[in-house]
């Protein structure tokens, strides 16, 4: 039985064709859209500057301040991190002597010490850099955490790679460090690479 295909109906010869494109057209446009939204949202970021320090730089903004046991400047996680352990920002600050400042090699030293005490720690890499303008020392570990320390509920170790860098400025020296687990670690890497780029140091 043969079927009447109107003129409306083909297009190049090909029944429906015209309407399948157009389809396609509407979905192609609906991704780039789609993409071009989320490039928009995740470069988007907010500016932090300390008070005391003067110490500024620029994170992304869809991260949100995450409290820390530790004496920090900043603290902030990506909540969208695929993992019970959220990627994450810290800045650290402490004054130098004086009188007898340290070298960056020594803090190098004092902080590898101090990392090799968490669980499961190992050294990864160490080169130099510049931020702002200063020479930095950086430093790549990797580690284990319980993310979940409560009782009954399930959480499994966590592989976590760490990225750190260290600046000294006039009277203070600064460890900006970046952590991820580490199938997140390379995107939470580049992230760094930009963050690195906003920091200014009194």
């Amino acid at each position: 039985m043969a079927i009447d295909t109107t003129p409306e109906d083909r297009f190049l010869g090909v029944p429906h064709l015209g309407k399948d494109l157009g389809v396609a057209f509407v979905v192609i446009v609906a991704l780039l859209l789609g993409w071009l939204l989320r490039e928009a949202t995740l470069s988007r970021t907010i500016a932090y500057q300390d008070s005391e320090t003067g110490f500024s730089l620029q994170f992304p903004a869809a991260w949100s301040t995450a409290d820390s046991l530790q004496d920090v400047l900043l603290k902030v996680e990506n909540p969208n991190t695929g993992s019970a352990y959220k990627t994450n920002l810290v800045v650290e600050a402490r004054d130098l002597d004086p009188q007898n400042p340290p070298t960056l090699q020594e803090f190098v030293d004092r902080r590898v010490t101090q990392k090799s005490s968490l669980t499961g720690y190992h050294f990864i890499s160490e080169q130099d850099g510049v931020v702002d303008g200063n020479k930095a020392r950086e430093i790549k570990y990797a580690y284990v955490v319980q993310p979940i320390e409560q009782q009954r509920r399930v959480s499994l170790p966590v592989v976590v790679e760490a990225r750190e860098v260290i600046l000294v400025g006039q009277d203070r020296v600064y460890y900006i460090t970046v952590a991820a687990p580490e199938n997140e670690f390379d995107a939470a890497s580049a992230r760094l690479d930009g963050i690195l780029k906003t920091v200014n140091i009194p």
